[in-house]
């Protein structure tokens, strides 16, 4: 509550003989202050301790007094101890309008006192003080302005720590962990239910020059999205609500370049575990070169087939064993014919629109593969075998 400038000796006269006495009186102003900020609003008595308050308003005011008074070249105690004062109302979580409320309410009540101690003197000296008022409400304003930027500094690194602690709850609770209390903790930082329907998703991210840059969708048709990054993908927990995975696959389509997967949905943040593990697993259902973001429970006997490596690489040896044996370019283009024989649903034709050929070259090629293979893509388990043996051929690395 001070400011500077060229002084004349009855300017410096008159404010340093009403500051004396002004100090007499911060007590009694203290108590006034502290009536007047409670009858204004309560949430002054439910921030701040009242012994603690009592003591910084005086101390505030104090040191606003001293810095009325003293010469330009003085320490201002008055900002660093606003400084002090913002970062303390911020822990504490007293609304940074009151806190600004309280500061320049002091204020008044200072310039009354003033007033009245200057008119008790002699009335000679009211020009002066009047003349000063541009320079005292100047360093309300230096106060005023130092304590919101200490506020807004603590409460931003308070919010920083806030979310950094969130974060960690849901990484542990993606890592499966399954600490006591982890997962209430986690949906009161998020403000999220503890039960209810989530999903994971998990998509592979090249983060290279020339790439489209990855899309984080935060919120699409009744769903939150909370990403986390990490060295090669971007899993994501979504808060479902009444969607369905249906709509999640849509959205993530229309924002997200794959190959990602989907988790079927869960009913807790406690299983998000077990979620990011199936997502995964869904995720590696996707060929190297693919670009779908695929759902896990569509793709179940490929996911059960790149769950278990060993068993897959047995069931290629048996399956397509001398298929191994051919030069590389025939067998790709054998197993090219059955992908899209099997996608095309068993259709000779659409798969030979597809290949460029002719539908005869699409049934010679399949006879051969049947010769090669010594099963029958008529019998319902040869087909499964061969289905799932292209799957654990293309999925398997090398």
């Amino acid at each position: 509550m001070g400011g500077h400038r060229a002084r004349t000796e009855r300017e410096w006269s008159v404010l340093v003989s009403a500051s004396e006495v002004l100090m007499e009186r911060v007590p009694r102003l203290t108590d006034q202050l502290i009536e007047e900020l409670r009858s204004h609003s309560q949430q002054f008595d439910l921030a701040v301790p009242p012994d603690e308050h009592w003591q910084q308003i005086n101390e505030a005011m104090r040191y606003g007094i001293e810095a009325l008074a003293s010469p330009r070249s003085a320490p201002r105690r008055d900002l660093s101890y606003a400084q002090q004062l913002g970062r303390r109302r911020a822990e504490q979580g007293l609304p940074l309008d009151l806190v600004l409320y309280a500061y320049r309410h002091a204020g008044y009540l200072v310039w009354d006192e003033l007033l009245e101690i200057v008119s008790d003197k002699g009335p000679e000296g009211l020009p002066v003080l009047v003349h000063l008022a541009s320079h005292m409400w100047a360093g309300v304003d230096r106060q005023a302005s130092t304590v919101a930027d200490a506020y807004r500094g603590t409460e931003q690194e308070m919010q920083r720590r806030s979310d950094e602690r969130v974060q960690a709850l849901l990484d542990a609770l993606l890592e499966g962990r399954s600490t006591p209390g982890l997962a209430a903790s986690a949906a009161a930082g998020l403000d999220l239910p503890e039960q209810g329907r989530y999903a994971v998703v998990v998509v592979r991210v090249e983060r290279t020059a020339g790439r489209e840059p990855f899309h984080r969708v935060a919120a699409a048709e009744g769903m939150r999205f909370f990403w986390r990054m990490r060295t090669e993908y971007e899993v994501a927990v979504v808060a479902l609500e009444e969607a369905g995975l249906t709509e999640l696959a849509a959205v993530l389509h229309r924002h997200c370049q794959g190959p990602g997967g989907i988790s079927p949905v869960v009913s807790g943040l406690a299983d998000l575990g077990l979620a990011r593990r199936l997502a995964e697993t869904a995720l590696r259902t996707c060929g190297p070169d693919a670009h779908r973001i695929v759902r896990l429970d569509e793709r179940l006997p490929t996911a059960l087939v790149v769950s278990q490596p060993e068993l897959s690489a047995r069931l290629i040896a048996d399956v397509f064993g001398p298929l191994l044996d051919l030069d590389p370019a025939d067998r790709a283009v054998l197993l090219e014919t059955l992908d899209a024989w099997l996608d095309c649903g068993g259709s000779a034709g659409r798969a030979a629109t597809r290949l460029y050929c002719h539908r005869n070259t699409v049934f010679n090629r399949l006879r051969r593969l049947e010769q090669l293979t010594s099963r029958s893509l008529g019998r319902p388990r040869d087909l499964i075998e061969m289905t799932l043996a292209l799957d654990a051929f293309r999925l398997t690395p090398g």
